[in-house]
């Protein structure tokens, strides 16, 4: 059953067999105090908060899909989503996806530890109905079926293996217990070689970024390294957009109160002759016992036998410990460093729920897309290879210009 409330510009669609009711939103605000309940849960992804999407919303000007799931008049899920076109197929896909580093939607537990199969059909059969009218394809991104001890509600539901993985370290009671699995004697020696060479240098502040005069000078000096760094690997630079700028800009001057901060700037300012230059700059988001660090840059002329950017992240973990942080999360993508300092390698998956033609062909190019990238990072000499061809690219489409 569908029709439409005017009063909160919805569309509803109930599933009789389980009483679940699926209300499609075209705004946050009405849903703002269910929502910022549910999100109190620490199973529940920073990426799907209230703050976080609203700013996405401001700056780019979404066309909203939200989902609320209600059963016997009690709210058990929200499904945050935005409708984007990709060439001729509508995709409705988390809000802000394309900067979000783990997905869990918004379910609340008892939802959660009763997903069944029987359950998941019936989710997906509703979510395909309230969304016809509105998309082709609905892409969930980067979602763990299995996170902090728990099942996803999709779990089970088809799937593809994300291409990339996230990395997290899990924080026990001291930096030296933290430590212990990762090699801790090496790991303590680089440390304090690092801030021998540093001291050397002139010695540091390790600076967190407060009032809007500062936060903005600091992003806006972590956008000129990231630009730098993206250029001299001949890769597009994901920041560049002035929505994706403001976006970010945004967030930066939220409070949240409390502990859960949406964004929040940590940085290695120089002092003596390199007095006040930013060596390294790293932006974390916080929601209940859960950091992830959204982004990292370095100045790679300052002080680089020190590796800023590995010290800086010490002094984070070190300052997590002291304010009660249980995991920090070093987000997506496989690197050297991550593997460095992360004890768990978290698995994720794209959910993909065709609604169209379009979208079926959609949902298979998504899946051949996935898969030849996991074939490419797979293979150390192919991506290299790649690497170097799109560097070769960027180059001579600059000397054209």
């Amino acid at each position: 059953m569908v029709h439409l409330s005017p009063e909160s510009n919805s569309v509803h669609h109930t599933s009789e067999p389980t009483m679940l009711t699926v209300e499609l939103h075209r705004a946050m605000e009405p849903l703002e105090r269910e929502w910022r309940l549910l999100q109190r849960d620490n199973y529940a992804s920073l990426h799907q908060g209230y703050d976080w999407c609203r700013a996405w919303t401001k700056t780019h000007g979404s066309h909203l899909a939200i989902l609320r799931g209600r059963m016997q008049g009690e709210t058990v899920f929200i499904l945050p989503l935005e409708v984007v076109r990709t060439g001729l197929v509508r995709q409705a896909q988390f809000i802000g996806t394309r900067f979000t580093n783990i997905n869990t939607g918004l379910f609340t537990p008892c939802y959660r530890s009763t997903a069944d199969a029987a359950r998941q059909k019936i989710l997906v059969d509703a979510i395909s109905k309230a969304l016809k009218d509105e998309a082709d394809l609905v892409a969930l991104t980067n979602i763990p079926f299995d996170w902090r001890g728990e099942r996803h509600p999709f779990a089970g539901v088809n799937a593809v293996e994300h291409q990339n993985h996230s990395f997290q370290l899990p924080l026990s009671g001291s930096m030296a217990e933290t430590i212990a699995p990762l090699n801790a004697k090496r790991r303590r020696k680089k440390y304090r070689n690092q801030l021998r060479k540093i001291e050397a240098a002139g010695g540091f502040d390790h600076v967190v970024a407060s009032g809007e005069d500062e936060k903005t000078a600091l992003l806006e000096c972590f956008f000129r390294q990231k630009a730098d760094r993206f250029r001299s690997l001949g890769l597009p630079n994901v920041f560049q957009a002035p929505e994706t700028q403001a976006f970010f800009h945004l967030v930066t001057q939220m409070s949240s109160g409390g502990y859960d901060v949406p964004l929040e700037l940590h940085a290695i300012r120089m002092r003596g002759a390199l007095d006040g230059q930013i060596a390294a700059i790293a932006g974390l988001s916080r929601k209940g016992d859960h950091i992830i660090c959204q982004f990292g840059s370095i100045d790679e002329a300052l002080a680089p036998e020190a590796s800023p950017g590995e010290l800086l992240f010490w002094l984070v973990i070190e300052q997590a410990l002291e304010d009660g942080v249980a995991l920090f999360d070093f987000g997506l993508g496989d690197q050297p460093y991550k593997r460095r300092w992360c004890s768990i390698e978290t698995v994720q998956h794209d959910v993909l729920l065709p609604i169209t033609t379009a979208g079926r062909l959609a949902a298979l190019a998504h899946r051949g897309v996935t898969r030849t990238k996991t074939i490419i990072k797979g293979n150390p000499h192919l991506y290299a290879l790649i690497q170097r061809f799109r560097a070769e690219k960027d180059a001579k489409t600059a000397e054209e210009e």
